[in-house]
């Protein structure tokens, strides 16, 4: 078949595509508009929301200057299983929206046909034919179904990169806040391993009082008592610090062992703990990016199921070359090729796709919903986060205080337990219960302090410039 017997263009279809037009204009098809995702200025609570100087900005490495810890996380970001896995999802959004991209474009192939038939019943004659011709085919992309499908995936390529930057500042934080804890453990074991050496010195002192009549054996017993009361949580403390260091080796990607690590007294937090002001958590908080654009990706999916409704241009091209004897193929003179235009409209399938519309709009509804969720939550948590670190701070200045009146009492109740009688052993027993106690909250306090810092970091969206 040559060009002039297969090309025919339709007069009726010029009339067709603009029955298709107005049939397409009813208000099902208008497109809705993109909403105002801001935040609120409230959304800080009473934090002044003036300042954009934000902690987030900060580099993680300048926030934490422990050199061990920093080579933690470092080891983390290059190892972690969960940050990999988020890595490998945005490879196959890069994929994905390539390959909506390529859709835009004609397809092309080439193919080739051998054919041979006997003419005669005899079989004496043999007719040969041979082709080699090329194809093409051409979605023309009228209402955007295309434009669309690929902004979708684009903000699906964004979204895998948002969650990756999430899995990353939460490894940050999760190995911060894990370290710190450990050095809190160690902290602990090391004042109670202190408080026995001092509590078995008391055992001493008390049976030499027993032995001159100062104390009665009940004393000396409740003292033997009060130091094994201190003893015996030690070994919850080392169970504590094997499974921290063991949490830690898990979030570095290695097997369990043994953590190398500072002192608690060591960590201090240099950065100025500003918040900025609440719009800045769309550009620097990777989960409400996320948020935001796996709606966006719904949103651009409503525009697709709303293209259903209008009707598909497919251009198809076709053309080669023709002959009988195949050593003639590529001189031969017979070339061949056509163009045809399909329009396609559906009629029968239309509430298949008012169906495929409201779930889509349902999708879209759902997601929206989330997002201002995921934006009030992350709200919520910088300003706790804050008001932690703020309390935390008060308590460390307030227990310093208790703790050194706490000694002197200790000290003051042994020295009239030896030289007067106007005190007994469970006044001294009761000043250092009272003591431990403090110590072991004060580290509690240190701590608390720290993982605010970590908290406010990670909920402002930091660790991962």
């Amino acid at each position: 078949m040559y060009l002039k017997d297969i090309i025919k263009i339709k007069k009726s279809f010029p009339c067709l595509l603009m029955l298709v037009i107005t049939l397409t204009s009813c208000k099902v098809l208008q497109p809705n508009r993109y909403p105002d995702l801001s935040p609120d200025n409230k959304l800080f609570r009473d934090i002044e929301a003036a300042d954009t100087t934000n902690i987030a900005n900060v580099p993680w490495k300048s926030l934490f200057t422990d050199p061990r810890l920093q080579s933690l996380i470092e080891e983390a970001i290059k190892n972690n299983p969960d940050l990999q896995i988020a890595a490998a999802r945005v490879k196959k959004a890069e994929a994905i929206l390539n390959q909506s991209k390529a859709a835009l474009y004609p397809s092309l192939g080439i193919e080739g046909d051998a054919v041979f038939k006997n003419e005669k019943t005899d079989g004496s004659g043999v007719s040969e034919a041979y082709q080699l011709y090329g194809s093409s085919s051409w979605e023309v992309d009228i209402w955007g179904k295309l434009r669309s499908t690929k902004r979708a995936n684009l903000a699906s390529l964004l979204e895998s990169e948002a969650y990756r930057k999430a899995v990353q500042t939460q490894l940050i934080s999760a190995v911060a806040t894990n370290y710190f804890t450990l050095l809190k453990y160690d902290a602990q074991l090391q004042i109670t391993e202190k408080t026995i050496e001092k509590r078995e010195a008391d055992v001493e002192a008390m049976k030499l009082m027993k032995d001159n009549d100062v104390v009665t054996g009940a004393d000396l017993v409740l003292s033997q008592a009060n130091r094994y009361s201190a003893e015996v949580t030690i070994p919850d403390l080392k169970q504590a610090v094997y499974e921290t260091e063991n949490a830690i080796s898990l979030l570095l990607g290695r097997n369990p062992g043994p953590i190398d690590r500072g002192t608690l007294a060591e960590q201090e937090i240099a950065a100025n703990l500003k918040t900025g002001v609440p719009a800045q958590l769309l550009a620097n908080r990777p989960d409400v990016q996320e948020a935001e654009y796996r709606f966006r990706y719904y949103f651009e999916m409503t525009k697709v199921a709303r293209s259903y409704f209008y009707p598909a241009l497919t251009i198809t091209a076709a053309g080669g070359i023709t002959e009988t004897d195949l050593s003639k193929l590529f001189n031969a003179n017979k070339i061949f090729w056509n163009i045809t235009g399909g329009l396609t409209q559906p009629v029968f399938n239309h509430r298949l796709n008012r169906q495929r519309l409201k779930i889509a709009e349902a999708n879209q509804e759902e997601y929206l919903a989330a997002y201002k969720q995921t934006l009030l939550a992350a709200g919520e948590e910088v300003v706790n986060s804050l008001h932690a670190y703020q309390t935390a701070t008060e308590k460390f200045t307030l227990r310093k205080m208790q703790i050194e009146y706490l000694e002197k009492s200790v000290d003051y109740t042994m020295e009239l337990l030896k030289f007067t009688s106007n005190t007994n052993y469970t006044d001294v027993l009761t000043s250092e219960v009272n003591l431990l106690s403090a110590q072991i909250n004060s580290v509690n306090d240190k701590l608390q302090q720290l993982q605010a810092v970590v908290s406010l970091y990670h909920s402002l969206g930091g660790g991962w410039k």
